[in-house]
């Protein structure tokens, strides 16, 4: 059995890969990755040379690149994470968001639709978010049926990506699945997102700014509790269904980056009220959704499937792997990484 795994040198995709790979020998994993500034191969050094990973340099929103993985390998699954997440950069700079988010997915999903037969073992598992349901008041939650509302230009690449799956599902009865989770955290993230670079921030002693007044909420997930709910579904969830995923852990910003503060203070051995004056707020981001939370009743009922992780263990393991891997945090400030691939991939075309 051939799995390709988009955006796997990415965050989540790179956990999921690190998980599963060395489980399922009777697996390939193929992961197709464009290597944009937030993808990092150094995440997959841990698989790079498992006998069961492939890696395919290339882009899902062109068509000869994943014509040519398919043409290479017989692709029985898409697990595709591939898209570019980060909201303050769909505000600046939305194209590429049209582009990946949208092109790309619809590219994957034609590209099965011709090379698969019914009947045969196939799914196409699309990773999304539950920003595309919009914001929450200061009651209700999340669910698979909730009306779709995004607030920003991610939020609609995304929704419109999931619109996309759903409907090659009911008009070509292509075996998709859909799964929406909340925001992850965890080792390897790039540091452009709220824990890493809060923690980055905190460890340096810089400033840790926090949007308006702090008090937007959102659920946290553990990265690896997400990858493990992923697998659950791709294995054991309906074709055509959706799946929302949860932490059971609604925060406030600034609760999380307090929590932040006094978990790097306890691991430098300094006082908290040293790294907490380092919080500053400034300027909210527009259209700033005001809270997410998730109902996952259904992947509890129907598949068993629970997070593990409670969010002080989970910052815990975050922070002490920021802390045993500057290397890796170094590599990624200074564009290293960046200089690495561009030696090693800019011959490929």
């Amino acid at each position: 059995m051939h799995i390709l795994v988009t955006g796997g040198a990415g965050f989540i995709g790179s956990n999921f890969l690190l998980l599963q790979v060395p489980r399922q020998a009777d697996i390939t994993f193929v992961n197709i990755d464009k290597l944009t500034y937030a993808a990092n191969p150094h995440n997959l050094a841990a698989i790079a040379n498992a006998p069961n990973y492939r890696f395919f340099h290339g882009d899902i929103a062109n068509p000869r690149d994943v014509d040519a993985v398919f043409q290479q390998y017989p692709i029985d699954w898409v697990i595709h994470f591939a898209a570019e997440s980060h909201v303050d950069r769909s505000i600046v700079a939305p194209d590429a968001f049209i582009a990946t988010n949208i092109l790309g997915t619809y590219t994957l999903l034609e590209q099965c639709r011709h090379a698969w037969r019914a009947g045969e073992n196939h799914l196409f598992h699309h990773i999304s978010t539950d920003e595309v349901y919009g914001s929450l008041g200061a009651t209700g939650r999340f669910s698979e049926d909730s009306a779709y509302n995004p607030s920003s230009p991610y939020s609609a690449s995304k929704a419109s990506s999931d619109m996309l799956a759903r409907a090659y599902h009911h008009t070509y009865g292509l075996p998709v699945k859909i799964t929406n989770c909340s925001n992850n955290y965890g080792p390897r993230q790039f540091p452009e997102k709220l824990i890493p670079l809060m923690i980055l921030n905190a460890l340096e002693g810089k400033s840790l700014p926090v949007y308006g007044t702090g008090h937007n909420v959102r659920d946290w997930l553990f990265v690896e509790d997400h990858c493990e709910a992923i697998w659950t579904v791709a294995t054991r969830g309906r074709p055509g269904e959706t799946y929302t995923i949860g932490g059971e852990c609604e925060m406030t910003n600034l609760a999380v980056v307090q929590a932040i503060c006094l978990q790097v203070a306890r691991a430098t051995h300094r006082h908290p009220d040293e790294v907490s004056r380092l919080i500053t707020f400034v300027g909210d981001r527009p259209g700033h959704d005001l809270r997410y939370a998730i109902d996952d009743a259904k992947i509890r009922q129907e598949l068993g499937w629970r997070q593990r992780m409670d969010f002080a263990q989970g910052l815990a393991v975050t922070i002490d792997w920021y802390l045993a891997n500057t290397a890796w945090v170094e590599q990624v400030r200074s564009g290293e990484y960046r200089r690495w691939i561009e030696a090693q991939y800019s011959q490929e075309r």
